[in-house]
């Protein structure tokens, strides 16, 4: 049977699986669910996935949710016996499970406060200090490395990735000077050919609404985050 991702684009989580999908070269069926319309509350969807939320795989008879639990099955399953996306060697898988709850309950969390604050408070002047304070760290997990976890790319790198992609587009872009392998990172995963599809698009969607929101003089940082990701400045 095919596999079944259901979700939007516009979520961080589910680009966070398209990566996945296609990294492994997997074919599968996409399936809008329109979160704004409450298509997630639906009694057949609910049935899958009691939390209702985005992403759901369906892999015959088998609901899998979150974004992380999805990817590192689809790895297990689907990859090679010595696929590095999620390694089986004992600290290097730690170390990925490592960067994926950083992912889930430091780098995500501050995306839903900012979010918050902008779209249901509508404050437009954030606070961004603990945003930088999260840059700092993965500026630190970088250094020496190619990727988030180590020297090979690993669905932590998919997981953070979709996320940084849509602060760095929105709310506050990668300083490449102040973050020199963060930004270099940025880059080489954005040189990935199946990223633009599985990401940029819908990061980009997102942070459009979000620039609608903020004050004008933020443009500029905008423009040379988008024109960094298309030349990929600070790839090393």
């Amino acid at each position: 049977m095919v596999l079944v991702l259901y979700g939007t684009e516009s979520s961080g989580p589910v680009r966070s699986v398209l990566l996945t999908l296609r990294a492994l070269e997997l074919d599968f069926e996409f399936r809008h669910i329109d979160v704004t319309a409450g298509e997630q509350l639906k009694e057949d969807y609910v049935r899958k996935n009691p939390q209702h939320t985005v992403p759901l795989l369906e892999d015959g008879d088998a609901c899998i949710w979150d974004s992380h639990a999805i990817a590192g099955y689809l790895v297990h399953k689907y990859g090679k016996d010595d696929d590095a996306l999620y390694p089986r060697e004992a600290l290097q898988r730690a170390i990925v499970d490592q960067r994926l709850h950083f992912e889930s309950g430091v780098l995500y969390v501050q995306w839903k406060q900012l979010k918050h604050l902008l779209f249901r408070e509508n404050v437009t002047e954030l606070p961004l200090e603990k945003l930088q304070e999260i840059y700092a760290l993965l500026e630190r997990f970088l250094a020496g490395h190619a990727y988030i976890a180590g020297d090979q790319l690993t669905i932590a790198d998919f997981s953070i990735v979709a996320t940084l992609s849509t602060l760095h587009l929105s709310f506050a872009p990668v300083d490449a000077v102040k973050y020199p392998e963060l930004s270099a990172w940025l880059s080489r995963i954005s040189a990935l050919p199946y990223y633009e599809e599985a990401n940029l698009k819908g990061a980009s969607l997102v942070a459009e609404r979000v620039r609608a929101k903020l004050p004008k003089q933020f443009d500029k940082l905008w423009q040379k985050a988008f024109a960094d990701i298309k030349s990929g400045a600070g790839k090393q």
